[in-house]
């Protein structure tokens, strides 16, 4: 990852001359791209985005491991704002890859005209509230600073890498790479590659990954509930037809709770005899998609424990039908809850049916060391390795801002008002951080992220403008709004299975992490209604205040 080199540009002039900018967006990915089109194209404000990269695209800038790729249907995973950007631009795969996803976000970078103000390499380190001139001073790797009223953050959810603390990790001679940081030279072909981790990434990487590498070997930490996803190519009169209907696609997707495009099941598992519960899981698994087989079943999967383990029993079913050899098929078969992140990818399974792949069990046989050659386990085997790959993921959410030396109100750093928990207002803002915004922060919408994106982002900018149109206010969320949020959504996340699983979605990835709500579960369709309700109730929640009125309680 590239840090600051670059030195920063100041504008010759701007709304307010005490700022070197009216706002300054942290991060040049999905959210920070269609923010700066929502700030500079829309409301006319003087904006700069920092991206630490060396080009655009945030997470697909950064994830270029084989087999990188989205798990949501290609037609929703895009911008919806414009329906000419949305009829201009084709796909031909049901999913795209990552290097199609980054072709479309240059393509919107420079359709709208946004790369002349978007100056990349350059890491942002922290962000200080400067409570004597109402505005943020910004500093760079290299201690550069810049000030801004408003500060947007893009950092990414799933951005702050997790490398795990091996021993003797320093001593290995082969290469070392996380999934987050693949070098472009980096060429599998004949090698005996390792990796660490079967999550999302995980899974995508052992499928491509399997067809090249010389040996394959999998160090799963734990086994997962993977489904089809559909994947191939995409018939041009379909794409054709799903353009001529993206209005009421659009329509659907924001009313929905998943956000991923299709029709949530409103029966219950119950309702239906068992010869029809099978029918519509077989369905399901048939059509592919991991959310579409927890969601479009039945709509009680993730709330209803008995219906969640008829959903895990059909899946482990289908592993013992694909893997061949009795011992791999028992070490990929979960025992737990279906209640992690829904995972879907072509061929995960009957990867294990080739020669040149291996599975080793680390909850079984633990990774006691790394060494020179490779991987010792605690059997005593040294597993020789080329490549040793960590596929382990993120610490997601709020990992990249308690990194950050981010201080508001009374110098206070994140780390300390975040001390119990991550905690926001509808996740795009936290108490006693004024004219501060972040897209996808704490409990934020667990959907199709794009389209909460845009949702955000368009609710961020409405309340800048009203903002400015009270003359500029210094704008933050109260305290009690901030709890009451917090407590929303903890309160809907306990009606789910979900906390009741060790995932990254909880923080539980991350060793010595405080589990912690770190989603709003109530789907997208009822955070758009709740946004509008306080919208339309003068921004019930937020303080405006003149720089000299007194703080928000």
């Amino acid at each position: 990852m590239s840090t600051s080199t670059t030195t920063i540009q100041h504008p010759t002039s701007g709304t307010h001359t005490e700022a070197d900018y009216d706002a300054v967006i942290i991060g040049a990915g999905f959210g920070g791209i269609y923010m700066l089109h929502k700030l500079r194209n829309e409301l006319g404000l003087t904006v700069k985005a920092f991206e630490k990269g060396g080009g655009i695209g945030g997470t697909w800038y950064f994830n270029r491991y084989p087999g990188a790729k989205s798990d949501t249907e290609g037609f929703v995973y895009r911008y919806s704002f414009d329906k000419d950007l949305l009829q201009e631009y084709d796909w031909t795969t049901r999913y795209l890859d990552q290097d199609h996803i980054l072709d479309y976000l240059n393509h919107v970078v420079d359709r709208y005209e946004l790369r002349q103000d978007i100056q990349l390499n350059t890491e942002i380190t922290g962000s200080r509230y400067d409570e004597d001139r109402d505005l943020w001073v910004v500093t760079t790797a290299s201690g550069e600073q810049v000030t801004a009223r408003y500060l947007v953050n893009g950092l990414g959810l799933l951005a702050k890498t997790n490398i795990p603390d091996i021993a003797g990790a320093d001593s290995f001679e082969g290469t070392m790479v996380h999934t987050n940081a693949w070098p472009a030279d980096l060429d599998l072909t004949g090698k005996r590659v390792g990796v660490i981790g079967t999550g999302s990434t995980g899974t995508q990487f052992i499928v491509a990954a399997a067809k090249v590498a010389g040996h394959l070997t999998v160090f799963q930490r734990s086994p997962q509930y993977v489904v089809p996803s559909g994947n191939g190519p995409m018939d041009p009169a379909e794409v054709e037809e799903i353009k001529r209907n993206f209005d009421s696609v659009w329509d659907q997707v924001r009313g929905s709770a998943t956000a991923f495009g299709f029709e949530e099941s409103t029966v219950e598992f119950d309702s239906v005899s068992e010869e029809e519960q099978q029918r519509v899981f077989q369905e399901n698994w048939d059509k592919g998609n991991g959310f579409r087989f927890m969601f479009g079943t039945f709509c009680d999967i993730a709330t209803n424990e008995k219906a969640n383990e008829a959903a895990a029993a059909f899946i482990r079913s289908k592993i013992g039908e694909v893997v061949d050899d009795p011992e791999t098929a028992r070490k990929l078969t979960p025992t737990d809850l279906y209640a992690k992140r829904p995972l879907c990818n072509e061929g995960y399974f009957e990867t294990f049916n080739r020669d040149n792949v291996s599975l080793v069990s680390i909850k079984e046989t633990p990774i006691e060391e790394i060494t020179p050659r490779g991987v010792r386990t605690s059997d005593g085997v040294e597993h020789e390795l080329d490549v040793l790959v960590f596929a382990t993921g993120f610490d997601a959410v709020d990992g990249n801002y308690r990194s950050l030396d981010l201080r508001g109100r009374g110098d206070t750093h994140v780390n300390d008002h975040w001390a119990d928990a991550p905690k926001s207002y509808l996740g795009v803002t936290t108490a006693d951080f004024p004219n501060m915004f972040m897209i996808l922060g704490p409990n934020g919408p667990f959907t199709n992220l794009v389209p909460s994106i845009e949702t955000q982002v368009d609710f961020i900018t409405d309340v800048i403008r009203d903002a400015e149109e009270r003359g500029g206010a210094v704008v933050e969320a109260t305290h009690e709004a901030e709890q009451e949020w917090t407590a929303t959504c903890t309160e809907i996340a306990n009606m789910t299975v979900f906390p009741k699983a060790e995932s990254w979605i909880f923080g539980a990835n991350i060793p010595g992490k405080k589990k912690s709500v770190l989603f709003y579960m109530g789907g997208l369709g009822n955070y758009r209604g709740t946004l509008q309700d306080i919208q339309d109730n003068d921004f019930r929640g937020f303080a405006f205040t003149e720089a000299t009125d007194s703080v928000p309680a």
